[in-house]
């Protein structure tokens, strides 16, 4: 099936036509409406989306994420037209697809420290949506045109997929118009909820410290040291002060409204914080399984993205792929490549350029380098395959841009496997959120103790909105992080 991207018009809704309609009760503009081409568009790639980005997560969370969008759709006037859905992935990102489906990783909730800041995200994307901003700006445009479209018109959709035709939503880039009117009718549709309006501004100001946080730790996940999110829709001082002001047009003061922070902190506890053991975790650019005891690092430039099927890879100027694995057939290693090579290529032409038996860091490998064929030229496929022993193997699978210049970075990718020794797959352990009460001998540092992480105190203040100022008080609910097993 060959997917094929569409873009919406803009729609013009006035900031002041908005802020109008806060102060009078009465809506300034007909209710928006979810076209049926946009509910098909959005529930075809619903599970794809899922597929590449982690899966949804099946915690409390999930439904407490539900009912808070649910709300802030009744606010836009769209009742029962959107589907919120938390994603199982420690990336800080929000997301929106025409068919009003919108999406919310479980790193975004855990940076957040109240409902209203929640809604504030969910209304954001909702005005996304209503406001038709799925046109991003041009960017690779040589790799987007040659790369992704070209590919689709191979008619594989594994190569499609591979070459980040779902990818363009992950990482979607909004103009800054467009991040303003987002703006402006999120905090509408946060005071039609009931939330105080000036959560917008404080959610925006959670993300600052994100992006602090991550510079303070010496770019400990250097592949996304500044947050998805932040990415996304830019950050800067003048759209968080922009934001302030469109609060305080609204004629209400800070906290007129509720924030529900501590219903927020109650219903944030448990959820998995970092990475999913199950799918192994993701360290900066590098990967580690501590069941499967495997381990890779991607070169500088490169981010990954954990999913229940695969290890997303997306590399400087386009270039994509994944990580996977698989049971050895009775051909052995080099029939599973082969198998896997005509999985992802279908009937498109390819010509294989190098193939060759190998061992990587002590283990039996194949390498594997096509060239395939697409309209108006050829792209670079690599493919390498592992013997992992037990009868499982594991590949890469990367798909570069026309020209190729990352050839290295791929061949060192590729190097770069190995099995895990005992003692680093028993330091990888799961870490989830916790919601405690501040005790009356509890100070900053008997907290900060509790917290399992490299950066204890940084990661405290990040997560409960504090920027070194004023000592938690004695009954108030905080944020730590500790593993799963420990209280």
């Amino acid at each position: 099936m060959a997917v094929t991207r569409r873009f919406l018009a803009w729609a013009a809704l006035p900031a002041a036509c908005l802020l109008a309609a806060c102060g009078s009760g009465e809506p300034a503009q007909p209710a928006p409406e979810i076209t049926q081409e946009d509910r098909d568009y959005g529930a075809e790639h619903h599970p794809q989306l899922l597929a590449e980005f982690g899966g949804a997560y099946s915690g409390s969370q999930a439904q407490y994420v539900r009912s808070v969008g649910e709300r802030i759709a009744h606010a836009a006037q769209l009742d029962g037209e959107c589907t919120f859905t938390l994603v199982n992935s420690d990336v800080v990102n929000a997301f929106a697809v025409p068919g009003c489906y919108i999406y919310l990783t479980r790193g975004l909730m855990a940076v957040v420290t109240s409902e209203a800041e929640l809604a504030s995200v969910l209304g954001h994307e909702v005005g996304h949506i209503v406001a038709e901003h799925s046109q991003r700006q041009e960017q690779r445009s040589v790799w987007r045109k040659l790369g992704v479209i070209a590919v689709s018109l191979t008619g594989s959709e594994r190569l499609t997929q591979l070459a980040g035709q779902a990818a363009q939503y992950f990482g979607l880039r909004y103009s800054r118009r467009q991040e303003y009117q987002a703006d402006d009718l999120g905090v509408g549709y946060l005071r039609a909820a009931g939330y105080d309006v000036y959560a917008a501004a404080e959610m925006l100001a959670d993300l600052q410290r994100q992006e602090r946080f991550m510079q303070a730790t010496n770019g400990r996940d250097a592949a996304r040291s500044i947050p998805e999110w932040a990415l996304s829709h830019p950050l800067t001082e003048n759209r968080i002060e922009r934001a302030r002001e469109t609060a305080r047009k609204t004629g209400l003061k800070d906290d007129a409204l509720p924030e529900n922070a501590d219903a927020f902190l109650a219903r944030v506890d448990g959820l998995l914080y970092g990475d999913d053991p199950e799918q192994g975790f993701v360290i900066g650019r590098r990967f580690a399984h501590p069941m499967m005891r495997i381990g890779f690092e991607a070169p500088s430039g490169f981010s990954l993205t954990n999913s229940p099927q695969a290890v997303g890879l997306n590399g400087p100027q386009g270039l994509s792929g994944e990580f996977g694995g698989g049971a050895i057939p009775a051909g052995g290693l080099k029939a599973y490549a082969e198998a896997l090579a005509g999985k992802v290529l279908g009937d498109t032409p390819a010509q294989v350029e190098r193939a060759a038996a190998t061992r990587i860091n002590g283990l039996p490998a194949i390498l594997l380098e096509m060239r395939v064929a697409v309209r108006d030229g050829s792209i670079p496929l690599s493919i390498a395959a592992y013997d992992g022993g037990g009868g499982e193997a594991y590949h890469f699978i990367i798909v570069s841009p026309p020209g190729d210049p990352q050839a290295a970075a791929v061949t060192a990718l590729f190097q770069s496997f190995r099995r895990l020794t005992a003692q680093e797959a028993a330091t990888l352990r799961p870490r989830v959120i916790r919601a405690v009460r501040v005790g009356a001998g509890d100070t900053p540092d008997t907290l900060v103790r509790r917290m399992a992480d490299p950066a204890p105190r940084a990661l405290f203040e990040l997560l409960n909105g504090r920027d070194g100022g004023r000592p938690p008080s004695a009954g108030e609910l905080v944020k730590i992080v500790t593993y799963r097993d420990a209280r």
